[in-house]
């Protein structure tokens, strides 16, 4: 069975007649119910309005006037209310209040819809040529399909981004992100792994390598033999494209795995999601954990999978316990229960603008927030 055949279908009326194409939604998104056909002649205000209400609008018009159009409902979607809201309570009921209004923004600008024909082509006016950007993350299509125009503008911001590739200073080149795996747009916890003394360079495990950014480093830092894992196919792809980019196909194996490879290694590194929260689409698992399972798994499984004096290096930011999702005490109590203890912990303090922005409104969490390196051992 081929991708498409496993596509939802998405239906409306044009022209007198019913219509129906596949449907696309890497977030996961079920096709909209209610269609209605939009071109150069509909109002912002119009749009905004169906969209709100859950009506799709089905684009025939110039490719750039609907760009203008979704920053237009982008805008409405944005204004501040006449009437201040409630503030919140404490910073965990401003967590899931903002996760709610990311949530309906999301689904009101995906309301507005493109047409795609066989080949990723859109049949538009001053439509760019987006194949190579779609195939990135659909694959071929030889079927016509509908998608939205914020995800296809995410797609296209991707595809620069892949090209483009994030300078890492602590590794001196260029990683390049995939659609969908953890960007390290965030440097603090890579400079933490690049200052922190190895406890041996002859092999290392990287649990969740995303990018591959922490196998590489550590390859680059000297150790002889790295084994990355991780279970999306994605990630796996994109960690294996960097690691032959960068050269270091001899010394770092990128393999699929659930959390451990085989084996015990004398360093054990894992960054896990940060976030214990449920993820609202497939493409947010990268940063939301749901209860810390992977968190929770890499502690319990760490002990079995280390050289006797060997570390475990997790990496983790307190985000979660300022926003009242999880304690020190919690964090601290898992790992006791698995059979380690601490030996260290080194910390930095994050760099990125939402650190600094007061009109953030999780604010006082970000200003707080510490990302920290904690060497562990079986006790």
């Amino acid at each position: 069975m081929s991708v498409t055949d496993s596509l939802p279908t998405i239906h409306w009326t044009e022209d007198g007649a019913e219509r129906s194409a596949m449907w696309r939604s890497e977030a996961g998104l079920p096709p909209p119910k209610r269609v209605v056909i939009a071109d150069d002649q509909t109002p912002a205000d119009t749009a905004f309005r169906l969209a709100s209400e859950g009506t799709a609008l089905l684009w025939r018009g110039d490719f750039q006037n609907a760009r203008q159009l979704l920053q237009a409902m982008a805008r409405r979607v944005d204004r501040k209310p006449k009437k201040a809201p409630k503030p919140a309570a404490s910073l965990t009921e401003a967590f899931h209040k903002h996760r709610l209004v990311q949530s309906q923004r999301a689904r009101t600008l995906g309301m507005l819809l493109l047409p795609f024909e066989a080949g990723h082509v859109v049949p538009l006016r001053r439509a760019p040529d987006v194949h190579e950007a779609c195939e990135q993350v659909y694959g071929p299509s030889d079927t016509p399909y509908v998608a939205s125009m914020r995800e296809l503008l995410g797609l296209i911001g991707a595809f620069e981004w892949r090209k483009k590739g994030i300078e890492i200073p602590a590794l001196g080149e260029r990683i390049h992100p995939w659609y969908g795996v953890f960007s390290p747009v965030r440097g603090e916890y890579i400079d933490l792994v690049a200052k922190e003394p190895l406890p041996s360079g002859t092999l290392a495990f990287d649990i969740g390598t995303g990018t591959g950014v922490l196998a590489a480093l550590l390859a680059q830092r000297g150790v002889k033999r790295v084994v990355g894992t991780d279970q999306d196919a994605r990630a796996l792809g994109n960690a294996r494209a960097n690691v032959e980019r960068l050269g270091l196909t001899g010394d770092v194996e990128i393999i699929e795995a659930d959390l451990f490879p085989e084996g015990r290694a004398p360093l054990v590194v894992c960054n896990p999601p940060w976030v214990p929260a449920r993820p609202s689409s497939p493409i947010e698992h990268a940063v939301f954990d749901p209860d810390s399972r992977m968190l929770r798994g890499f502690l319990n499984g760490l002990a079995a999978h280390l050289t006797p004096d060997g570390q475990g290096w997790l990496i983790l930011s307190d985000f979660a316990e300022h926003l009242g999702l999880r304690t020190r005490d919690e964090l601290l109590g898992w790992i006791d229960a698995a059979g380690l203890k601490v030996l260290g912990r080194s910390d930095i303090r994050p760099r990125h603008p939402k650190a600094a922005d007061a009109d953030d409104p999780l604010f006082a969490a970000r200003k707080a927030e510490i990302t920290s390196l904690w060497r562990l051992a079986a006790k």
